[in-house]
């Protein structure tokens, strides 16, 4: 995967430079992912074999073959979401089957927010949330380190502030 210069304008002769999220944030959904899926397992296999008989305990394995598949899936979600900064607009790119691309035009953007939730505090993690006029066309990069996250806040705020200027 690419990575583009922080602070920098992202674009080279063969197109936008690509940054990545950052490993945190497929840390943070794998572990959700096996929490949840094993409680179920365990429940279900408590359940199931309590009321029913044991034989049918053997389908809390169903969660657990979730597991699995869930854990390959997140991996090549995560690989898909990437972002560049250009001269006059952000780029975010996201999607496994269906690839999806947003264009947020600097000049458009009339808020720039830094989230994290309680999860995501824990992880050291952050999310940078931008929203224009259009609901079209708000978009969201997760998981970045918190510091990556304010340094695009405030970049992306100036560059907003600065091509809203002209018009």
């Amino acid at each position: 995967m690419e990575t583009g210069s922080p602070g920098g304008v992202g674009t080279t002769a063969a197109g936008p430079e690509w940054t990545g999220l950052p490993p945190g944030l497929l840390r943070m959904r794998r572990l959700l992912l096996v929490v949840w899926l094993g409680l179920t397992a365990v429940g279900a296999g408590l359940l199931l074999g309590l009321l029913v008989g044991p034989a049918w305990a053997a389908f809390a394995l169903l969660p657990l073959a979730g597991i699995g598949w869930g854990w390959v899936l997140l991996g090549r979600n995560w690989l898909s979401w990437r972002y560049a900064e250009r001269a006059d607009d952000l780029l975010i790119s996201r999607g496994v089957l269906w690839r999806e691309e947003t264009v947020v035009p600097y000049g458009r953007m009339q808020l720039v927010e830094v989230t994290s939730g309680p999860v995501e505090r824990h992880f050291g993690l952050a999310s940078v949330q931008l929203h224009t006029a259009a609901a079209a066309t708000d978009a969201t990069v997760p998981g970045l380190d918190p510091a990556e996250a304010e340094r695009l806040r405030d970049r992306l705020t100036q560059l907003g502030e600065a091509r809203s200027a002209g018009l």
